[in-house]
């Protein structure tokens, strides 16, 4: 049998259990940096089948190394397994049972994708099944969703020798059996924004004898939404969210203080620089004429995901092989998601596909209460993910 027939083989006869690993992360989610049981599971699993695990910094994530370290090269794996702070209100079997956390972005199908993918290259190693050498690394991923995951795992040594990586994502706009590729920018860049409002408390009733932080933050809100887009040339993409509002404790009092947390994602760096200094110039104008004090900070920032050409080029043809021209689609233009699988790209070339999830497009959308996948989706991912890091270990080998 063909290398990547046994491929395919090995993962169908095992997506029982890709399927219910999937199934008890996402009825067991934990959100960003705090996925300890998350990697204890994975750590036992894939420790079961013999393989070298190291569990990476402050007991979360994990690294696992193929058995054979031969190849003069190395291809590393990555998937992400931290949760979102989302309420779940699906009605399946496998709902989360953790209040207010929810696998709402498909990290728990990423994981099962990875884990499916290692298991049929270490078989296929083990029976000495592979047509070459092929060294690997999985990285599996904590704290994507706060973007400080990718630097700690770069930090305990997931790169060292590393020279290429791989990555997928599900997508609900597409239909299982289709994947999206693209070469150059996949995603956006995206910088964490904090702005804190400090003004002078006071009684509801008297507000003139204040300082009102949440009347300054609802218009600096405002005056972000609206000039924001006016300052940036429509021809180029910028996206500006806040995400999070807090002030105050009583319905009948004026806080002192009001916190607003958001992102600002754009695809152009020089479009950046200047979106950020925009932003710092209108909270300035913003706390003159409110009295207050505005403080802007930006603690971080994540850049964009670009995909390697030949990299993205080796997913496409194996993609094809797997799913006919049909089930291959180009991404005609980037996401203004953010991702921080690009901190892997400042140490080799990096590519991420997409992952059609939705049995019928479009499906539950991603960070919402009723985002899930259709699990056939679970083997193509996987298959693909092993597929292309074989390949990628056997170019310039001759394959007699």
């Amino acid at each position: 049998m063909l290398w990547h027939k046994r491929i395919d083989a090995i993962i169908d006869a095992e997506l029982e259990q890709i399927i219910g690993l999937r199934r008890h992360l996402h009825a067991n989610p934990e959100p960003s940096g705090e996925e300890a049981q998350t990697s204890v599971l994975l750590y036992q699993r894939l420790g079961d089948l013999g393989l070298d695990v190291k569990i990476g910094p402050e007991g979360r994530g994990l690294l696992v190394e193929s058995r054979r370290q031969t190849a003069d090269k190395r291809i590393a794996l990555r998937g992400d397994i931290d949760a979102l702070r989302i309420q779940d209100e699906k009605n399946v079997p496998y709902r989360s049972q953790c209040d207010g956390v929810m696998h709402a972005c498909g990290h728990d199908a990423h994981t099962a994708c990875l884990f499916g993918a290692l298991l049929a290259m270490d078989q296929l190693e083990r029976e000495g099944a592979l047509p070459g050498p092929v060294t690997w690394r999985g990285i599996f991923q904590p704290s994507e969703e706060t973007a400080t995951g990718a630097k700690q795992m770069v930090g305990a040594g997931a790169m060292k020798g590393v020279n290429a990586a791989i990555a997928l994502h599900v997508d609900p706009n597409l239909p299982v059996g289709q994947v999206g590729v693209r070469s150059g920018v996949l995603t956006a860049n995206a910088e964490m924004m904090r702005i804190e409002v400090h003004g002078a408390g006071g009684h509801a009733a008297r507000p003139h004898e204040s300082h009102d932080p949440i009347a300054a933050a609802a218009q600096l809100i405002s005056t972000l939404y609206q000039f924001v887009p006016r300052k940036t040339d429509s021809r180029q993409a910028v996206v500006v969210t806040i995400g999070r509002v807090d002030g105050g404790h009583s319905a009948n009092v004026i806080p002192e203080r009001v916190l607003l947390e958001g992102t600002v994602r754009t695809l152009d760096r020089a479009v950046q620089r200047t979106t950020l200094e925009h932003i710092r110039h209108l909270a300035h104008g913003v706390a003159e004429i409110t009295g207050t004090r505005i403080e802007v900070s930006f603690p971080v920032s994540i850049p964009a995901v670009e995909n390697d050409a030949t990299l993205s080029e080796l997913i496409r043809s194996q993609a094809l092989l797997l799913l006919g021209q049909s089930g291959v689609r180009l991404i005609d233009a980037p996401s203004m998601g953010s991702e921080d699988f690009s901190v892997y790209g400042d140490h080799a070339p990096i590519a991420m596909f997409r992952l059609g999830a939705a049995a019928k497009p479009p499906g539950p959308a991603l960070h919402t209460p009723h985002f899930d996948i259709d699990e056939r989706c679970l083997a193509i991912g996987a298959k693909l993910l092993a597929r292309s890091a074989v390949m990628w270990g056997l170019q310039g080998i001759n394959i007699c």
